[in-house]
């Protein structure tokens, strides 16, 4: 289990720290879930984990994935900033905000081609409330670090409850902040921020950077099932 100190954390993140998003502004968190812990369940969405394959899947296709984490018994090279970051019994990320704005950190170094990978997945299950749900995902090129002009937003916007698992998917062809920023660039390192207060608990069981199967598909959640017909 790693614990960084306020000044180990300060260092990792110099210059990147953001503002606060006001209301309206792209960033802007949203109240955590309150929902009491229950059985075990998964929201439907573009984007799914097999586990058969070991591999995401989009809109039923295959991703082809440049970056994939796992966590299996290893933190893959992830740093928390402001909380702790551990494993979890039987593979994934435990992650517990400690202080206002946690966030987690991917390796540097990612030497990822953005315009031929702007897909980012992060799937997750909420263990615990905290303060306020935010989901951004910050990134550094090779020319800037993370900052607050360079952010993406998942599609689905709602907050996990407590025990459900979500696969957020980040499109970043067409991110909240940046215009072509990430096509354009080497991406470097990834910045997760997964509540903007202290006091929730998550377990990230895969991440993964890769290419969009299709990119004429939309990219949404998925249509609610048509109601059924009336009996005459």
């Amino acid at each position: 289990m790693l614990i960084l100190s306020s000044a180990a954390v300060a260092l990792a993140v110099a210059g990147c720290e953001k503002p606060k998003p006001r209301p309206g502004q792209p960033g802007q968190a949203t109240p955590a879930a309150t929902a009491p812990a229950g059985p075990a369940s998964e929201r439907p969405g573009p984007a799914r984990w097999n586990a058969q394959t070991g591999a995401f899947e989009l809109n039923g296709k295959p991703v082809k994935t440049i970056k994939q984490w796992t966590f299996d018994n290893a933190t893959d090279g992830f740093t928390m900033g402001g909380g702790v970051l551990g494993l979890e019994p039987g593979g994934g990320l435990h992650v517990t905000d400690q202080r206002f704005d946690p966030m987690v950190l991917s390796p540097k170094g990612l030497q990822v081609n953005g315009a031929r990978n702007p897909i980012v997945l992060v799937r997750l299950t909420r263990r615990k409330a905290g303060g306020l749900w935010s989901g951004v995902l910050y990134y550094a090129t090779t020319q800037h670090g993370t900052a607050e002009q360079f952010i993406g937003l998942p599609l689905d916007r709602k907050d996990p409850a407590v025990n459900e698992t979500v696969t957020l998917v980040y499109n970043m062809a067409k991110p909240a902040a940046g215009g072509d920023d990430w096509t354009n660039s080497t991406i470097d390192q990834l910045r997760f921020d997964p509540d903007d207060q202290l006091g929730g608990e998550f377990v990230i069981h895969q991440v993964a950077i890769g290419e969009n199967p299709d990119p004429a598909a939309p990219l949404g959640p998925p249509a609610p099932a048509p109601a059924p017909t009336p009996a005459h």
